[in-house]
This record gives C-alpha cells, sequence and structure tokens, in this order.
C-alpha cells in the first residue's frame, strides 16, 4: 500500500545559513582544506572538498590539471582510454591525489580498472558510478571492488536515502555519493517521479554515513557558491559539481558560434546525447534521462574556481567558521519562501 511521508523535505532553494558571531577578522584566515582519513582503506586525504564531476564532458584530464594546482578534487569520466591514463599519469603525477578512476558496474568496466590501477599504482581513489545506486548488483560489485583492492578509497553512487547509505559502506565503500535527479542536466525526477529533496538527502545520508564513519559526497543541485556552502554545512564531506564548471575550456567540446555568441555544448549523462555518443543510440528498454543543452562559453576555468573558493570563505566568515570542516558545527539553517531579491534579474 503507498505510504506518504509528511515531514517537510528541503531543497537548497527553501533555506538560508543564519549568521552568527564571528571572531574572524579577514576572509584570508579560512583554512579551506579538509583531512579525513577513510573507514575502509585506511588512506588519509587532504584537500579542499570540491569536486569536479565525472560527467563526459566536466570530469576532464584538463579539468583535473587546473583544479588540482588549487587542492581540489577531479572525478575523472570513465570514458578515457588507458592510454589517456597513462600519459596523463606521466606529465601530471602531482595531480594523482586528487582524481579519482571512474567505474560502471560491467565485466569490462572492472577489466579496465584493474588494468588502469595496474598500470598507475599511484591512483588510490576509485569511482564506482551508476544512475540508479539501489540495485543488489551495485552492492556485489562494490564487495567486489573492495576484494579486489582493499587498500584503495571507494566512492560510490548515487543515492539518497540513509538506510542505503548504511549498506554501501558496509559493503566496502569510504564514502557515498549522494544524488537522485538534482543535476541541471538531469531529467529522472521528470521522466520517473523519483528523487529526494537534495538539502534534507544530504543531511540524513550524512548523518548515517557518519555515524559508521563513512562520508558522503553532495552530488548535483548548485546552482551558485550559496548552495555548495550550504552542503557543506549540511555534512557532505564533498560536494560534486558540474554545471557550475560547464561552459569552460577545460570541458570537454568545441566552442560553436550561433548567432554571434560562442557557445559550448553541456549534456547529462542519460542523455540521448551521451547515449548516442558512447551505446550507438538510446536502447529500446530504456528512457532518456538528462537533457542536452548550448550555454555560453566561459573561458578558462580559474577565475570561476577561485570565485567559488572565495564564497565558501566568505560563508564561514559569515557563521564564525575557522575551517571548512567547521562549518557544519557553525550552521544554522533558516526556511525562507525566497532566497534572492530578482527584480533585476538573477544573480
Amino acid at each position: 500500500m503507498p505510504v506518504i511521508i509528511n515531514d517537510v523535505k528541503l531543497d537548497y532553494k527553501d533555506v538560508l545559513i543564519r549568521p552568527r558571531r564571528s571572531d574572524l577578522n579577514s576572509r584570508a584566515e579560512v583554512n579551506l582544506f579538509s583531512e579525513m582519513t577513510f573507514r575502509h582503506s585506511k588512506r588519509t586525504y587532504n584537500g579542499i572538498p570540491l569536486m569536479a564531476s565525472n560527467m563526459d564532458s566536466i570530469g576532464t584530464f584538463e579539468m583535473a590539471k587546473t583544479l588540482s594546482k588549487h587542492g581540489v578534487f577531479t572525478a575523472i569520466n570513465k570514458y578515457n582510454s588507458i592510454e589517456g591514463w597513462k600519459k596523463f599519469a606521466t606529465e601530471n603525477p602531482e595531480c594523482l591525489h586528487n582524481v579519482a578512476v571512474c567505474s560502471g558496474i560491467a565485466e569490462g568496466d572492472f577489466k579496465r580498472l584493474s588494468t588502469i590501477l595496474t598500470l598507475i599504482p599511484e591512483l588510490s581513489f576509485i569511482l564506482i558510478d551508476v544512475a540508479n545506486g539501489y540495485a543488489q548488483s551495485f552492492v556485489n560489485y562494490i564487495k567486489k571492488v573492495r576484494h579486489a583492492f582493499p587498500n584503495h578509497t571507494i566512492a560510490a553512487g548515487d543515492v539518497a536515502t540513509a538506510e542505503i547509505t548504511e549498506e554501501l559502506i558496509l559493503a566496502g565503500a569510504d564514502i557515498v555519493k549522494i544524488g537522485i535527479g538534482p543535476g541541471s542536466v538531469c531529467t529522472t525526477r521528470t521522466t520517473t517521479g523519483v528523487g529526494f529533496p537534495q538539502l534534507s538527502a544530504v543531511l540524513e545520508c550524512a548523518e548515517a554515513a557518519h555515524t559508521l564513519n563513512g562520508f558522503v559526497i553532495a552530488d548535483g543541485g548548485c546552482n551558485c557558491t550559496g548552495d555548495v556552502a550550504k552542503a557543506l554545512g549540511a555534512g557532505a564531506d564533498f560536494v560534486m559539481i558540474g554545471g557550475m564548471l560547464s561552459g569552460h575550456d577545460q570541458c570537454l567540446g568545441e566552442v560553436i558560434e550561433r548567432d554571434g555568441k560562442q557557445l559550448k555544448i553541456f549534456y547529462g549523462s542519460c542523455s540521448a546525447t551521451a547515449m548516442n555518443k558512447f551505446f550507438g543510440g538510446v536502447a529500446k528498454y530504456r528512457s532518456v534521462e538528462g537533457k542536452t543543452v548550448e550555454i555560453p562559453y566561459r573561458g578558462d576555468v580559474e577565475p570561476t574556481i577561485l570565485e567559488m573558493l572565495g564564497g565558501l570563505r566568505s560563508t564561514c566568515t559569515y557563521v564564525g567558521a575557522s575551517s571548512v570542516q567547521e562549518l557544519p558545527l557553525r550552521t544554522i539553517f533558516v526556511r525562507c519562501n525566497e532566497v534572492v531579491n530578482s527584480i533585476f534579474g538573477p544573480s
């Protein structure tokens, strides 16, 4: 029998962070680096807890080279060749602690993952990525990868509820990726009716993960740096970013000219564009759960990431957090009906 959960569930647009007294005199005093030691791999990571998405056009080697200079992580998309990985590792060894190798759950994915990790032993992060992390086959695959690579840090997702977050951690994941349908070019919620408001998903899943000494990635739903800050304030250990990094030089795809404007293509991982590119079309048994958009060309990504980091430092000063790791302890959310004054258009 169908059940209705009457508890209010919230997205980033539904709240603001309440300012609090602060002893900080300058944004420069804020430490944006987080240090975490993982439950299964026992490895310790220190970096800024932002992560470029493993989407085809975002999780590129070029993106990783730029973001790693600032201590920011990149999940490299799974469509890069083994030869490309070898070249990247040889030419950019300083970036290897800030990237993850991504894998699906097919047998061919496991063979490719094993080959890359054997050829490049310095790589320590694995991201197992599927659209629906609730399948038993996904749990079984995490166990398989954990058995094969006991000393690697494994992130896995996507899911959006506390119970499955706990199950994935117990199966061998160090980090669970949270988000069903919140992405800017994801249409899962309209196509299937399935999802969970992202802020509440992060709050509930982070609490479940932290109880087991696990971690979470808030994946999707951020339209501005303020949303990233809300995700971190809600307990996310990383925030994965796609649309906010799109349109840059480091993104896959050429700049196109239309009506005197420079544009780049940005598309979802389950869009018709992606399925035509990688699988020869949309299989008859499935639907399209992503869209393709043309967005303004934005040049180099470095100014964008620096602006983002500056915004996070400002968030910390408004609530009196001397570090980004202290932000959840200082965050109080206030529900609201309107986040911004839009009289002159969107900010």
